[in-house]
């Protein structure tokens, strides 16, 4: 795609940055994984493009990504070979620098209901979805945030009543990615026994109603859906067993946090690489914009940012593969990463000009879907209040704290 007639080039290009060599220690296979994320995805691009502009959700390309074996997100399924954490966060980088609706589309598919599958379901569970659920034959969704929980999600009001044979659940979700797409739900409630529980919901059920989300200004290639439960009845087998208290559920939550910190720093590179290019191409004033010196200190400043991050998200892709990561290192690496990719959005986005605010050049879908991922999956004083816990001792949730 040529940027104007004048500018012969494509600011989508790959410039692979590493400055100070933050991914050195990638294994062939880690970068093997990678770039087989980019060279499926690429030819998908201007299907992405357009898919977003008409907020429409291509669900065969998300069940094309994980055919190749791109969205289990290191999660172990059998029968499939397992990311690394390195290799699940570059994959995640590519797939963020190529389309951010893909990415998150498949952070739900995998790093949320997938990992919820296998790390808190029963034996009988994981031989019927995960396998499915890494493959895309099956979509999946996770259901914790309501209309009136986001970021006090822990005080969700869903309830899950024990009836004979099984459970009868009601209540409202809101931002549901996959929740309209007709597949299974991992719906979170409450027992009477105020205990949080983890229930696979097939959307056919009766009861279950879904509506997508309409006039989205983020993320606009993914649907997301306001989920209403209505006396939704399910057996005993839909339970489970592994979800027991919120701090279950916190679990996925913090691997899907460093999901979010890899898939901003993915957004970032692509502005940064985008402008730089950009800035190289364009003559103002008889030069290269990038022959100015207020030019190269931004780029600069953009270049800081992004080394930062990756050096973030490789020190927590250390602590994974070693099995020390804390909800704290996920909450550091988010609460780090999407306020870094910002400051590199309003950057890129300027010295790309009027540009900078056409779709067809994809800086501004970049710019806008930056703002999905520093609010979902806890905001930044969610991930603030988390470190400040770990650091003093005191925990300033509040009340709800004490529902976990």
């Amino acid at each position: 795609m040529s940027l104007t007639p004048e500018l012969d080039i494509d600011v989508r290009a790959p410039l692979d940055t590493d400055f100070l060599g933050a991914f050195a220690d990638a294994t062939e296979a880690d970068r093997a994984a990678a770039a087989k994320a980019r060279e499926t995805v690429t030819p998908m691009l201007d299907e992405l493009a357009e898919a977003w502009h008409n907020g429409e959700y291509p669900v065969h390309l998300v069940q094309q990504v994980a055919a190749a074996g791109l969205i289990t997100d290191g999660v172990a399924v059998a029968g499939m070979d397992t990311l690394s954490p390195l290799a699940a966060g570059l994959v995640t980088m590519e797939l963020s620098r190529l389309d951010g609706s893909l990415a998150a589309a498949c952070a739900v598919q995998g790093g949320l209901a997938l990992r919820s599958v296998v790390e808190l379901g029963s034996e009988e569970q994981k031989a019927a979805y995960a396998q499915r659920l890494a493959r895309g034959e099956l979509l999946g969704a996770f259901a914790l945030t309501e209309p009136e929980h986001g970021s006090d999600s822990v005080a969700l009001e869903t309830t899950a009543r024990k009836v004979a044979g099984g459970w009868v659940i009601d209540g409202q979700k809101k931002w549901i990615g996959n929740g309209a797409a007709g597949g299974i739900t991992l719906v979170w409630a409450r027992d009477e026994e105020g205990q949080v529980r983890g229930f696979i919901v097939p959307q056919e059920t009766e009861g279950y109603s879904a509506e997508p989300i309409v006039r989205k200004g983020v993320l606009r290639a993914l649907h997301q859906s306001l989920i209403t439960l209505d006396s939704v009845k399910v057996g005993d087998e839909a339970l489970l067993p592994g979800a027991n208290s919120f701090a279950d559920t916190a679990r996925v939550l913090e691997a899907t946090r460093v999901n979010i910190g890899w898939s901003a720093l993915g957004h970032a590179t692509a502005l940064f690489e985008g402008a730089l290019q950009y800035t190289q191409a364009r003559v103002q004033f008889g030069k290269p914009l990038a022959a100015q010196q207020t030019v190269q200190e931004r780029l600069s400043q953009m270049l800081e940012a992004i080394t930062s991050m990756q050096l973030q998200a490789a020190a927590v892709a250390r602590l994974q593969a070693a099995g020390q990561l804390r909800g704290e290192h996920a909450s550091m690496l988010k609460y780090h990463n999407t306020r870094a990719a910002r400051r590199v959005a309003g950057i890129a986005r300027d010295l790309m000009g009027g540009n900078g605010l056409l779709l067809e050049h994809g800086m501004i879908q970049h710019f806008a879907d930056l703002e999905a991922l520093h609010t979902y999956e806890g905001t930044e004083t969610v991930q603030s209040l988390i470190m400040g816990r770990r650091l003093t001792g005191h925990s300033a949730f509040g009340w709800a704290s004490a529902k976990a």
